[in-house]
């Protein structure tokens, strides 16, 4: 079934807003950074745990690319912020092509940021949500870019835990890894519903009085997502754990503190067959 755009809501809060507040861009109103603030109030770090996330979103993406992976989709892709996915993979290989998605206006209002890459690659904005396979599997828009005869490269960072189970999360995930040939990834940072409890219940709430789903999973839920595939190591990790490189560093310390000041889990897993 396919779900009808967000409206551009400028009075409501939104998701991808949000995210953009924490990165500290400008694309956003006050509804979003008014929740936005609530958010950071029971979750200082979550400036820091949205920057751990986009760090490791390029480090996953650079390892499908020195891995062959050439073909990117990105899904829940939020609004431009530099570096993009595609300025992290095309600086391994420039011929590398990516595919962005995502169902809010604001975000296809800067889709041209996302379609400056490369001369040798390409980038293509679509326009819809995680939840309708079959549409983004079968656009046009898709098949001009994406060979699926060739390894894909799945990223859903921070977006399945807006998915519920009763919505066919799990099943979701299955439909387009089983739409791409063995070698291919999929690469997952989702919400913890036991790294830090406590905070991360005030952050539900937040985000519920605004309209919006949150349903947080555990690291055995999560590792559900990678079934069929094989986990790349460490495995299912906080984010900030999964092979880290000096982009964004963490004292070995500091790292248990991290573990629970971001509260989010990651993995990266590979389809041998």
């Amino acid at each position: 079934m396919s779900h009808e755009l967000v409206e551009f809501d400028t009075q409501k809060a939104h998701s991808a807003r949000m995210y953009d507040y924490y990165l500290g861009g400008k694309d956003n109103y006050p509804a979003d950074r008014e929740a936005a603030s609530k958010v950071m109030e029971a979750f200082p770090e979550t400036a820091q745990a949205a920057r751990a996330n986009r760090e490791f979103v390029h480090r996953a993406a650079r390892y499908a690319a020195r891995d062959g992976v050439r073909q990117f989709l990105d899904i829940g892709t939020g609004i431009p912020t530099e570096p993009n996915l595609h300025n992290a993979v095309q600086a391994v290989d420039p011929h590398c092509r990516v595919v962005y998605v995502d169902h809010d206006p604001l975000v296809l209002a800067h889709a041209r940021a996302l379609m400056v890459g490369s001369a040798e690659g390409r980038t293509e904005f679509i326009a819809s949500d995680v939840r309708d396979t079959e549409d983004i599997l079968g656009s046009e828009k898709f098949r001009a870019v994406i060979d699926l005869s060739q390894p894909v490269a799945l990223n859903l960072a921070a977006i399945m835990h807006f998915i519920p189970d009763e919505e066919g999360a799990y099943d979701i995930v299955r439909t387009y890894m089983d739409a791409f040939v063995p070698g291919s990834y999929l690469a997952i940072t989702h919400a913890s519903s036991d790294l830090n409890p406590e905070a991360f219940q005030k952050v539900v709430k937040v985000y519920e009085s605004n309209g919006m789903t949150v349903p947080l999973r555990d690291k055995a839920a999560v590792a559900r997502f990678f079934d069929g595939l094989e986990l790349v190591e460490p495995g299912v990790v906080p984010l900030h754990r999964w092979q880290p490189n000096p982009d964004f560093y963490i004292p070995e310390e500091r790292l248990a503190w991290a573990d629970s000041a971001f509260g989010v889990w990651s993995g990266v897993g590979v389809k041998r067959r």
